[in-house]
């Protein structure tokens, strides 16, 4: 995380561990290909299974007051699952995609067990010891995150007695652990047989019954295998199929660990790694799934799996505290997510709070700030940080600011490629927002020969900035718009030479589908109106680009304004084409102004156009053939936005001109955003219905607040 690669690779070759190979995940991803890839960490796997079973045997080895014996490796075992997972879905085949869930839904199960285990041990801890007992449902709430410094002396005193009567107690236990050993042989045949282990839908939930705070497949507790019930080791695990992910709201009256490193808790580094690790893995689940589009979310509850954002959040922010791989990694999540993408929605709850008590939900500032300052003192060398602080200045409209940061580390170059391609792409991102053009072709250009994941749409922006200098300099230099206009020709041909050469679940890329489809469409306007193919370019392709990666709200007032000329150019006499354009280029105009115009609070101006060019057009003329069809569902995700931001409006404001309260503002937001995820399937739904999700769940929040 600092770097040094080549310190890390051979700091990690001496050893062969499960510790070794799991912290060994970034350099994994440095790989070559992702076949080499696949094999690391088939490699990290077995050893984790193997180092298992020895922790299970030996009576010897280190026994946790609060995890199972062996979570250590449990937990090495599923962090290789999840990276296996992520290297099946972009191998570009449908059935390694298929084995990759498979793997990320076993690593759930596992790491949803250590969190148990966490949960177990805090619920037999005298309640001051913990200052008051936080339930799952507490992750969701407004409280306020604990500071990074440890708990008070008298906290840490009686935690540390309590972990002395624990290990006392599994000392003692441990010697009675004789008599159990031809059951542990049981399960440890259980758990080479673990990749055979079928799925079990989960058990109706029984308001009466008692939770379940420990995972009760695989783990033991204290080397004895659980098997308390005298079922069958295939009974008893569909009786404990209460603990796999399902679809309905995780049970109440869990108890999470939430203590800082400096906690007499953590006094083991066994315990550092387990926790920051478990902390990790299971948060970055529970946040990647919640954000998953409206359209895949009902596909992912049928197999199990539910996301929690709040709660995913937060157990990233507690794993953030502990120095480190674990704690770095997460802290590299928490900015990725909030810059990237909290930076991609425009609805979200407001954070609470200040500095390193502000809430966790919106995009909390100043905490971030915090963080970040952390993680570079942390990693003075690493240039994620500095790409980071990129991106938190471009959060901030700061956008030139964002551009002379990632201009000012292109002359250090970080050992990981995947960090070049990042800088790259972001530099490539805030040039497109600021209008400067000749940074963002150039830029996107270089992307090509620093990323292989999409040419076709590294090209495809190329050649839609140079069609913007063309139409600056066709009025004023005919020689430099000449010049532009080949370059434009040149990339926007390209484009689609390089596309389907990457593949996601078998499927080709959005954009590449995107882009093929935008330039056919360019290429037949060109035959038919009888002109060059810049010429038959239609509505600024740089700015409808923008309202996808949302530039817009990353942009001043000046830069807006900047958008709105360049958007004008359509219908200017600088246009002789407009009058030919039909129904969807003209939603396009109306959608991408409607969105700038909102981002400068002038609502009402952008309500008229969207009614008056998309909302009042038939679906069917935006639909069809080469048409852009993914302006109807945006146009209803612009109404939502700004029914969103009139409430605010009305919050602030003592005069009411409406005569809408709050929460009318609040309702029409919901029924706009309602038909927007109810839309049937259309180009960059995935896309759209990202920032989608991400309201839906806002408004979840603000009910679930107010009421």
């Amino acid at each position: 995380m600092n770097d040094d690669l080549k310190a890390a690779e051979d700091g990690l070759g001496n050893g062969n561990s499960a510790f070794h190979k799991a912290v060994s995940r970034p350099i994994i991803a440095n790989a070559p290909s992702p076949g080499e890839a696949s094999e690391r960490l088939a490699d990290a796997e077995n050893t984790a299974s193997v180092d298992y079973r020895k922790a299970q045997r030996d009576a010897h080895t280190y026994r946790s007051p609060i995890y199972p014996p062996g979570s250590e490796f449990s937990l090495c075992h599923a962090e290789s699952q999840l990276m296996a997972a992520v290297v099946g879905v972009l191998n570009e085949s449908l059935t390694e995609s298929i084995k990759g869930f498979y793997k990320l839904r076993k690593a759930f199960i596992t790491l949803d067990g250590i969190l148990q285990a966490e949960a177990k041990y805090v619920k037999g801890l005298p309640r001051s010891s913990v200052g008051s007992r936080r339930s799952v449902d507490s992750l969701r709430s407004n409280r306020s995150a604990r500071s990074l410094k440890g708990p008070s002396g008298a906290v840490e005193n009686k935690t540390d007695s309590l972990f002395k009567q624990a290990v006392t107690a599994n000392a003692s236990q441990e010697a009675a652990n004789g008599i159990g050993r031809d059951r542990k042989d049981e399960a440890n045949a259980s758990q080479e047989d673990d990749e055979d282990d079928e799925f079990y839908d989960a058990d109706e939930v029984h308001e009466n019954a008692p939770d379940k705070v420990s995972y009760e497949g695989h783990l033991e507790m204290n080397g004895v295998p659980n098997n308390e019930t005298g079922l069958s080791n295939d009974k008893a695990k569909m009786y404990h199929s209460e603990s796999l992910p399902t679809p309905r709201p995780p049970p109440q009256h869990h108890e999470v660990l939430e203590q800082d490193p400096d906690s007499d808790v953590f006094s083991n580094p066994i315990d550092v790694f387990i926790h920051s690790g478990a902390n990790l893995c299971f948060g970055l689940l529970l946040l990647m799934i919640s954000m998953i589009p409206p359209a895949w979310s009902k596909l992912l509850f049928i197999i199990g799996f539910h996301g929690d954002r709040d709660r995913g959040l937060r157990l990233l922010w507690q794993a953030s505290k502990f120095h480190n791989i674990n704690g770095a990694m997460a802290g590299l999540c928490l900015l990725g997510y909030y810059h990237a993408v909290v930076g991609f929605a425009d609805i979200l709850p407001e954070a609470t709070g200040s500095g390193e008590d502000q809430s966790v939900q919106g995009y909390p500032k100043e905490r971030c700030e915090i963080l970040l300052a952390d993680m570079r003192s942390r990693h003075p060398k690493s240039q994620l940080w500095l790409l980071e602080e990129a991106r938190m200045e471009s959060m901030n409209r700061h956008l030139q600011t964002a551009v002379s940061l990632l201009e000012k580390s292109s002359g250090t170059k970080s050992p990981l490629k995947q960090v070049e391609a990042l800088k790259m792409f972001e530099k490539s991102l805030t040039s497109m927002y600021i209008h400067d053009y000749a940074l963002c072709s150039k830029s996107f250009i270089n992307c090509v020969s620093l990323n292989n994941w999409s040419h076709a749409l590294y090209y495809y922006i190329a050649g839609a900035a140079q069609v913007e200098l063309y139409r600056i300099y066709k009025l004023i230099d005919i020689s430099k718009a000449k010049e532009h206009a080949e370059k434009a020709t040149e990339y926007m041909t390209m484009a689609p030479k390089h596309a389907g050469k990457k593949k996601f679940m078998a499927r080709q890329l959005p954009f590449d589908v995107f882009v093929t489809r935008k330039v056919s469409k360019w290429e037949s306007r060109a035959k038919e109106w009888n002109c060059d193919l810049v010429d038959a370019v239609g509505v600024s392709p740089l700015e409808e680009m923008m309202i996808f990666w949302n530039g817009f709200k990353r942009m001043n007032p000046e830069q807006l304004q900047t958008s709105l000329e360049r958007l004008a150019w359509s219908e200017s006499a600088g246009n002789p084409n407009w009058k030919h354009e039909g129904r969807d280029e003209k939603a396009i105009l109306a959608v991408l102004k409607a969105a700038t115009l909102r981002e400068l609070r002038r609502y009402d101006e952008a309500e008229r156009i969207l009614n008056a060019e998309v909302l009042s057009v038939e679906k069917s003329e935006l639909k069809g053939a080469l048409r852009d069809d993914w302006t109807g569902p945006c146009a209803h995700y612009e109404m939502g936005v700004i029914c969103w931001m009139r409430r605010k409006e009305s919050q602030r404001s003592t005069s009411n001109v409406s005569g809408k309260s709050e929460d009318d503002w609040v309702r029409k937001c919901e029924e706009w955003i309602e038909k927007a995820a109810k839309w049937e399937s259309y180009e960059l739904d995935a896309r759209i219905g990202l920032k989608v999700a991400t309201v839906q769940d806002t408004l979840k929040k603000h009910w679930q607040r107010v009421r």
